[in-house]
């Protein structure tokens, strides 16, 4: 079925709140997952409706946590998510980073005991949008083993990245450390489909196009060592500066089972004129049209962007088999 934006958000708010869940919450939730299906991100939108509402019933993640900011420094916010969902302290996270860094040249949000941050660029477009630099980083349950090894420690850990551009969208640079985010596998299980051979490994460590043996294995990590490297970076800014759980300590977001996650994500947002000057969106763009010039080159989030607009103007389209389990809900 197509949805627009608006009713889509409705709907998906809706389900949340007959579950019990605070109605400022399930907007806040829906929000973020009816805008991960706007810019073609399904892995972090409708499919994730059913467990976080299954996590609901056992206790696993809190539908009426309130989150809480404290400024611990005079550019420091440090976030409580009270183990509910990660979207309404994304939500206060962003709201008074705004003027932190406006007041202060920068500031970081160090958000703890959270849930899934989703797709994280949509977070640092918001703050890009508004004129700021941003950075987040945010750690998962574990499904990557360090380099060599062939026990999961670290999650997927994505890092996103955005910039204003002078007359145009956002620079937005979103990925996750590991070859291809775990939502696609997850995807490719529900679909009942396989998956390359390249994006994940067994439990003994060998390649596999199984999602089911992929979820129950490791992630490929992106850049093989590199990656793995970046993804430890990422426990140490994410779960370590919050006092989150590391991902090895972290329960799964995919299921029902075991105690709240308890994640970490940290997000820093620049005020650009901190160097004297309001230069950099103009500078920015003219990297962006370098880039955009070259034949067959594009620029990291036009991709995103694009789908999105499309979204706006057309609406979003439901999958048969998740509208079934999410009407049942």
């Amino acid at each position: 079925m197509k949805f627009s934006i608006e009713t889509a958000e409705d709907f998906v708010s809706s389900i949340f709140e007959r579950n019990k869940v605070l109605p400022k919450n399930a907007q806040s939730v829906a929000r973020a997952l009816v805008a991960a299906e706007a810019c073609g991100q399904g892995g972090h939108g409708f499919r994730r409706i059913p467990v976080y509402v299954a996590q609901l019933h056992v206790g696993k993640v809190n539908g009426q946590a309130v989150p809480n900011a404290t400024k611990v420094r005079p550019a420091v916010l440090s976030i409580d998510a009270g183990n509910g969902y990660a979207y309404p302290a994304i939500d206060l996270a962003v709201e008074q980073l705004v003027p932190l860094a406006r007041e202060q040249g920068i500031g970081l949000a160090a958000v703890g005991r959270s849930h899934h941050a989703g797709v994280m660029a949509l977070t640092v477009e918001r703050l890009a949008e508004q004129g700021l630099v941003a950075f987040m980083v945010a750690n998962a349950p574990a499904s990557m083993a360090p380099w060599g090894g062939i026990k999961p420690l670290y999650g997927t850990n994505p890092i996103a990245f955005a910039a204003p551009i002078k007359g145009a969208d956002p620079l937005v640079i979103d990925l996750a450390l590991s070859k291809v985010a775990r939502g696609k596998i997850m995807a490719a299980r529900q679909r009942g489909t396989t998956i390359p051979d390249d994006w994940a490994r067994d439990a003994q460590g060998r390649p596999t196009t199984d999602p089911n043996e992929a979820i129950n294995g490791t992630m490929v990590p992106a850049g093989e060592a590199k990656g793995a490297a970046l993804a430890l970076m990422v426990e140490v800014m994410a779960a370590g500066l919050t006092g989150g759980n590391f991902g090895f300590q972290a329960s799964s977001l995919l299921d029902d089972t075991g105690t709240a996650p308890s994640l970490g994500h940290t997000i820093i947002a620049i005020d650009p004129t901190i160097a004297g000057n309001d230069v950099l969106a103009e500078r920015v763009s003219l990297m962006a049209h370098e880039i955009e010039t070259q034949d067959n080159a594009r620029l990291p989030g036009r991709r995103s962007q694009g789908i999105r607009k499309q979204s706006l103007e057309n609406g979003i389209v439901i999958e048969d088999d998740i509208l079934r389990q999410i009407q049942a809900l």
